[in-house]
């Protein structure tokens, strides 16, 4: 091409884009034209270098070094101790349940397992730490049923569910309609007459808004289309204290905290709130029974990790788990605690989670729960 004069310019520029333009297409019809080379940032078994440079072509291509080295960590697994993360403070059912578990898994897993408790704030901050945490096995964490309650509450940073690995179901157990021996009632149809006949009279004990107590309560409360004042307190203990003192009428009280009450004559129990009687109360009976059908509601506890745990992992804590459960020293401390062993497989642990965050969502929303 010959340019004779300045007006030329612009057409010469014009065929210089344009044949650029057309480069990309003849590069990528030309692809490959030389070897490649994958960089992997792990050294291959037995090397101790950082990147593999073995070349890999057609069908001997290999993830070589990474591969293998994970594979040989996973068989090695636990090489150090393990952390199981309460997000709530030392004593309360929660607790309890991963020390239990804690003192267990070290005979199976050969490795000590410390409880490091991370409460507060409705144990949202010690749930997002733990699951910010590598997804190696060694940091693990105990989850209850005011894990799926949390998302209609507050304004996470995780997904709760995206951004959990479940393991197992550890126990769960029912919790206890509870009134005080003055209010006149001894069953819980009789509780709903009279709360029909006195709206808004009757004051019920939480150990906090939006708490599992609390939301027990309110679920019952909607499916009985009854209403009682709310009178929520800093934990369990208080509550149940304050519905002992006949400073309030009830208190749906966990197995283990309003049994002993119950036993020693300073509560009277309408019903429990799973779908079956406790076998060691075979006297108390279901809220089902007592006349509202479908209510079923319970207090558990879980282990979960971090997203992208490793499923061989996964499967090791779970297996470890439910043998630990299903031995009979475990059995004795469970049912002395008002609560039974669960098990169940990891996907059987993500259905409860995402059936009871729609659960909890629709109570929250109802009632007008708001945390302050």
């Amino acid at each position: 091409m010959r340019l004779t004069s300045k007006w030329h310019a612009p057409c010469a520029a014009l065929a210089v884009l344009t044949l650029i333009a057309g480069a990309p297409t003849v590069l990528a019809q030309q692809y490959p034209a030389k070897p490649l080379r994958i960089i992997v940032p792990f050294a291959e078994a037995e090397a101790s270098g950082l990147v593999s440079r073995r070349p890999a072509r057609g069908n001997d291509a290999r993830p070589l070094g990474f591969m293998r080295v994970a594979a040989q960590e996973l068989a090695q697994y636990p090489v150090k101790p393990l952390k199981i993360v309460v997000p709530f403070a030392p004593g309360g059912g929660v607790d309890f349940m991963a020390r239990l578990i804690a003192q267990k898994l070290p005979e199976t897993l050969g490795q000590q397992v410390i409880v490091e408790n991370r409460g507060g704030a409705g144990g949202v901050p010690g749930t997002e730490a733990a699951l910010r945490s590598a997804p190696d096995g060694y940091t693990l964490l105990m989850i209850s049923s005011t894990y799926p309650v949390s998302p209609s509450l507050y304004k996470l940073a995780f997904d709760p569910i995206a951004d959990i690995t479940p393991i197992v179901l550890i126990a769960k157990g029912p919790f206890i309609i509870c009134v005080h021996p003055s209010l006149p009632v001894k069953t819980t149809k009789e509780l709903i007459a009279l709360a029909k006949a006195r709206p808004g009279q009757i004051n019920f004990a939480s150990a906090g808004t939006g708490s599992g107590v609390h939301l027990a309560t309110e679920l019952f409360l909607n499916m009985a289309e009854i209403k009682m004042n709310h009178i929520p307190y800093k934990g369990t203990g208080p509550a149940l204290t304050d519905t002992i003192a006949g400073q309030t009428n009830l208190i749906f009280g966990t197995s283990s905290a309003a049994l002993p009450m119950v036993k020693a004559g300073r509560l009277r129990a309408l019903a429990v709130t799973t779908a079956q009687r406790l076998t060691t109360e075979p006297n108390i009976p279901t809220v089902i029974e007592s006349g509202v059908p479908g209510y079923e509601t319970f207090a558990w506890q879980a282990l979960a990790g971090p997203k992208g745990l490793p499923r061989p992992i996964v499967d090791r804590i779970n297996g470890d788990v439910m043998k630990i459960i299903a031995q009979k020293d475990m059995l004795e401390r469970f049912q002395h605690e008002g609560m039974v062993p669960a098990g169940s497989t990891p996907q059987q642990l993500m259905d409860l989670i995402r059936r009871e965050i729609d659960v909890w969502h629709k109570v929250v929303v109802r009632a007008g729960i708001r945390v302050e």
